[in-house]
């Protein structure tokens, strides 16, 4: 196959040009070409009035062409938008042998664990999962707890259950990791196995809401469960036994103990008191960056016009979305985090008497608001007292924004032209937020540490020259966000493995190694085919 990129059509073009422009950049006729796939579909919005789509497509020749593959690769071996297709497929690197010293075990059913257990269990593995949380429809249940009565449930919530965070999220499919494996295609191509639309193969930035990866889920942890592995859940990982510097197995908060000489760590970046019992244990670790800040809304079609003009609500386009970045003057780095189209934010806390905001949407993206987080970057010189040192910094901050909001699991918020006057908000203008339980109007100068707010206070107006509206007087601040990434890694050598305990992987977003579901579930995978090369 031959791959062609950088195709360029106009918005509205007919469903035959793309053909047509295949055969005119190769000098093809129509009957030389077998067929044609999409490997990829963005789109040019420099000029909002004049927007394109951008193709790259694998094309294969028909058995009667006048010309072959090898001739028009040599004619036009000088063109860097024309060469062969590369081979994306997976390949395992191994298969179990027929007889297992022991079964490994991974701790966490977020995307990092789904996908060390599938490609485990695809390898003949027959991995054990233990994940603290519930199944995702019970999850599901105990998440709209918070959101409608405000009752959580410390051990099934947006963080923790089947799924993971992500779950609960805008279901972004797209990553700034390098791939030169193409695992990024095999973990998508999973998802469209378990019912994700076929486009997340060649969209630019694919994504699949929140009530798609139920179902999804769901359809992975039976084919992990039809190949033998297995998936316990509210099994939660108290302890873990290590002899002579070697892994040997993990004990449950019920009292039981499995055996194991593998243990894959996919824990999720909340999962705090395990944090601390591994600390304890003597696992190394290190404190790492991460961000605080809070969550913006605006009018969707605002941010549609500023970033697409004239074609705002085309629906080949989609809600539109943004990414800003400010350097403050002391220094801080400012920028948009998780920015959700036509979503939502949503009430993320894992702990009792505290608030934590993150965004989600459905595939739709629908909804009246945009919503992203505006956060700062922090680095372990804030938070100086060892790796567990981030972990309390969030606690006091997430306390913090609990009393704000009067102490009752609503979010405290602040509209932007207050927050930049700094005077406390009293009532809302035209974006209504979109949080729930509810927000709670006030001051959110004490939510941040001072240097944050400094940094927000100033990168605000300049994203507002960046998009017009963005510092729009009556868009909402609510607070906080906390939860960007780990605030610790959890080292590894480059066999896979800690640096310390042999046979204990750390993996994904919680171990510091991955930054959203795609990333996290490649993360998977390379662990999964370490752990099978040495097993």
């Amino acid at each position: 196959m031959i791959r062609i990129t950088e195709l360029r059509l106009p918005l509205e073009h007919p469903p035959e040009a793309l053909s047509a422009a295949i055969c005119e950049r190769l000098d093809l006729r129509p009957a030389d070409v077998q067929g044609f796939t999409l490997f990829k579909r963005s789109h040019d919005a420099r000029k909002k009035n004049a927007l394109t789509f951008i193709y790259s497509v694998d094309l294969t020749l028909a058995a009667t062409s006048r010309v072959s593959e090898t001739a028009l690769l040599e004619r036009f071996a000088d063109d860097h938008t024309i060469g062969p297709t590369p081979d994306t497929s997976y390949h395992f690197v191994t298969q179990a042998p027929a007889s297992l010293a022991s079964r490994p075990v991974i701790v966490g059913f977020g995307p990092a664990g789904i996908f060390a257990a599938l490609v485990l269990a695809q390898m003949g593995f027959r991995p054990i999962v233990l994940e603290r949380g519930k199944a995702v429809r019970e999850r599901t249940r105990d998440t709209w707890g918070l959101w409608r009565n405000k009752v959580l449930n410390p051990e099934s919530n947006v963080q923790f259950g089947e799924g993971g965070a992500g779950t609960f999220s805008d279901g972004k499919l797209y990553s700034q990791v390098k791939d030169p494996r193409h695992l990024g295609r095999k973990v998508l191509n999973e998802f469209v196995k378990a019912g994700a639309p076929a486009e997340i193969l060649y969209v630019a930035k694919p994504h699949i809401g929140t009530f798609r990866l139920v179902s999804m889920v769901e359809h992975m942890r039976r084919e992990i469960e039809s190949l033998g592995g297995e998936v316990r859940f509210q099994n939660r990982v108290t302890g873990l036994h290590i002899e002579h510097g070697q892994v040997c197995g993990v004990a449950l908060a019920g009292g039981e103990t499995i055996a194991a000489s593998h243990v894959v760590l996919a824990l999720g970046h909340s999962a705090r008191d395990t944090f601390a019992m591994l600390y304890a244990a003597g696992v190394f670790m290190e404190a790492k960056p991460f961000s605080v800040g809070f969550r913006i809304e605006h009018p969707q079609s605002l941010i549609d016009r500023a970033r697409l003009g004239s074609n705002a609500g085309n629906p080949l386009l989609g809600a539109a979305d943004y990414k800003l970045v400010y350097h403050a003057s002391n220094g801080r780095s400012v920028y948009s985090f998780c920015m959700c189209p036509g979503g939502q934010v949503v009430a993320a806390t894992s702990e009792t008497n505290c608030v934590v905001t993150n965004g989600m949407s459905q595939y739709s993206r629908a909804e009246r608001n945009a919503n992203a987080g505006i956060v700062v970057g922090i680095t372990p010189a804030d938070y100086p007292d060892g790796p567990l040192a981030g972990i309390a910094l969030q606690r006091r901050l997430e306390s913090r924004a609990f009393e704000l909001g009067g102490g009752s699991y609503d979010a405290p918020g602040q509209l932007v032209g207050d927050f930049l006057a700094g005077r406390p908000s009293t009532r809302l203008g035209s974006v209504i937020p979109s949080y729930q339980p509810g927000v709670h109007l006030t001051d959110l100068t004490t939510a941040l540490p001072p240097y944050a707010i400094a940094a927000i206070r100033e990168a605000l107006p300049a994203f507002g020259r960046q998009i017009k509206g963005f510092d729009l007087a009556d868009a909402v601040l609510t607070g906080v966000e906390t939860r960007t990434s780990s605030p610790l890694r959890i080292t590894r050598g480059e066999n896979y493995q800690s640096l310390n305990v042999k046979g204990l992987y750390p993996a994904g977003e919680g171990a510091g190694y991955a930054g959203g579901i795609l990333s996290a579930g490649i993360d998977g995978i390379k662990i999964a085919e370490a752990l099978a090369l040495d097993a």
